[in-house]
């Protein structure tokens, strides 16, 4: 059995040390020198400034021609803690509200004991990745040159999960998380006096109808046996009782597992904008941004993930995907790999990811680090 005494502790105070100073998507300059010094201190190759504050470690053993790629996103959000933690977050309207804090401690760990102990013979590449929510920095990563620089023959990430029992280890293959689509509709009418509605297009109105009609998409276009989501977030329109607005902004997110029912929606949301047009004498414009694909694990991976992590704790097959989306899909386009969920469990914080209340569960630290070492040291036996 791996001896992780000595490590548990240090890697606890660092977790907090992070979650007290936390840094939004590319600006993790704090974070990435501690992580850094950290690697170093143990031995670690280090590469700094890959997608612009991403870093990677190269821990190179034996012979072994295998490579393995091990990801750890560092971002966190920009929303105010409400926890009350000793170890709360010291800027405010930042804090890592989804565990990357968490994420980080585990795989610094595997890295500082594989480097003293490594049982197997390879190169490993540690890769500690910028801005995961919502800006892409994995896709800024892969541009700048990382599995050119890195050869990854696989690629594993680990993503702490609130839903299942503390220390469960759970994937699947194919789909697990959602591609994450984003649009903004804008809907002109002219504006007018609100008592004159008969000589003022009514884009409010207009925007209303359109909700509505978004809402059936789902319902009616999309196949029984797909999973797919729609929801609009935001309507802004109008500031006084007696205008009529000349526009109205219509925002939301759609969510999809298969690229044919993602290229349904999008297709069905643009006839129906043609008949708001028509009937309601406005003008409507869609932006449709497909910012994060879908999360595909490859089958040989993720099987060897659950083969591998029933060795290290409860392991159980993920019986679907989740809607929530995740921008390790991009590196999944370009290596075989998995996406992996541990139990968060309840713990003393039973909130869920980017909840102000949320808390990374220090107790499933250990599990996160041994299946790291056991996935590394299976892929480069």
């Amino acid at each position: 059995m791996t001896d992780l005494t000595d490590l548990i502790q240090p890697l606890v105070a660092l977790r907090r040390d992070i979650h007290a100073h936390p840094e939004i998507g590319f600006q993790e300059h704090r974070t990435a020198a501690r992580i850094a010094a950290e690697l170093r201190s143990a031995g670690i190759e280090v590469h700094e400034g890959i997608g612009r504050t991403g870093l990677v470690g190269v821990l190179r053993v034996g012979d072994g021609s295998r490579t393995l790629g091990l990801r750890a996103d560092m971002d966190a959000l920009p929303i105010d803690e409400q926890t009350n933690l000793a170890w709360s977050s010291t800027s405010p309207g930042c804090f890592h509200g989804c565990g990357h804090d968490g994420h980080v401690a585990m795989l610094l760990g595997a890295a500082q004991y594989l480097a003293r102990d490594p049982g197997f013979s390879g190169t490993i590449h540690f890769i500690f990745q910028p801005a995961e929510e919502g800006l892409g920095g994995a896709r800024q990563m892969i541009e700048d040159g990382l599995f050119e620089r890195f050869p990854c023959d696989r690629v594993y990430a680990l993503h702490n999960w609130p839903g299942l029992p503390a220390g469960t280890i759970s994937t699947r293959a194919g789909a697990i998380m959602g591609a994450a689509d984003k649009f903004v509709i804008m809907i002109e009418g002219r504006g007018g006096h609100a008592a004159l509605p008969q000589d003022t297009p009514d884009a409010l109105l207009a925007a209303a109808g359109l909700v509505q009609q978004l809402n059936t998409i789902v319902a009616r276009d999309v196949p029984p046996s797909a999973a797919a989501v729609l929801s609009v977030t935001e309507i802004q329109g109008g500031h006084a009782h007696n205008v009529i607005p000349a526009e109205v902004r219509v925002g939301g997110t759609v969510r999809t597992f298969d690229p044919l029912v993602q290229d349904r929606i999008e297709e069905r949301m643009r006839q129906i904008l043609r008949g708001i047009e028509a009937s309601f004498e406005v003008r409507a414009t869609l932006v449709y941004d497909r910012y994060y694909p879908a999360t595909i694990n490859d089958a040989a991976a993720a099987e060897d993930a659950l083969e591998i992590a029933a060795t290290v704790a409860r392991a159980e097959r993920a019986p679907e995907p989740a809607a929530t989306s995740e921008d390790f899909s991009f590196m999944l386009q370009q290596r075989p790999g998995a996406y992996i969920w541990l139990g968060q469990g309840q713990g003393d914080n039973p909130a869920p990811l980017h909840n102000p209340r949320y808390d990374f569960n220090d107790d499933v630290l250990e599990t996160g680090i041994r299946l790291h070492i056991a996935l590394a040291r299976h892929w480069l036996r």
